[in-house]
């Protein structure tokens, strides 16, 4: 379990194919504290650490995972968020984060509002997901709050820390996100509508 809060950015050093699947290299501050089958949040996604060397840590995606995230699009020498998974004593600084990506969305619009930015996000709402006002978000792995929730559609704020310290400062219109929804909706949901 993550909580949201991104520790370091990582660079992708390394993209190898592997069969259907996709082992990736990330050097980071975090990588030589790592350790073999270790959980760590990339972009939201919640990858095991197969193997790490001299500095770099080695993820595996599988097909599944490389369908409904922005693993498979990522290119060497770009950065991403990581988060080490929430230790049981831990403080809760964001919000319970899975590191299951329900679906991807894009962003549609970026606004500077001179000393905060706010960013326009779309997704497909046949999938069911949905957020709410002043619910949470993981966008990318950063837990953020919702606003101007519409159907198969948000935006969120971000003030300069975060821009400075994710992948935010570099996301641009047009860019792909991992979304994770709220846990707490998604239960909400599956009981009011059932198992249809």
């Amino acid at each position: 379990m993550f909580t949201g809060i991104i520790e370091a950015l990582g660079t992708v050093t390394d993209i190898r194919p592997e069969g259907s699947n996709l082992t990736l290299g990330i050097r980071s501050a975090l990588s030589p504290q790592l350790h073999i089958d270790q959980s760590v949040s990339h972009n939201g996604v919640c990858l095991t650490v197969v193997a790490i060397e001299d500095g770099v840590h080695f993820v595996t995606a599988i097909d599944e995972t490389l369908q409904k995230t922005n693993v498979g699009r990522l290119q060497v020498g770009e950065k991403l968020n990581l988060e080490r998974c929430m230790a049981a004593n831990g403080r809760f600084d964001g919000h319970v984060v899975q590191g299951h990506v329900d679906q991807t969305g894009h962003c549609t619009a970026l606004h500077d509002r001179d000393g905060s930015w706010v960013y326009d996000f779309a997704y497909d709402p046949a999938a069911g997901n949905v957020t709410v006002e002043k619910g949470s978000i993981c966008l990318n792995g950063v837990s953020l709050t919702v606003f101007g929730s519409r159907p198969g559609g948000f935006s969120v704020a971000i003030i300069p820390y975060t821009y400075a310290h994710t992948t935010f400062h570099q996301l641009r219109p047009g860019d792909v996100v991992n979304l994770e929804f709220d846990v707490i909706g998604k239960y909400v949901r599956r009981l009011v509508q059932g198992y249809v």
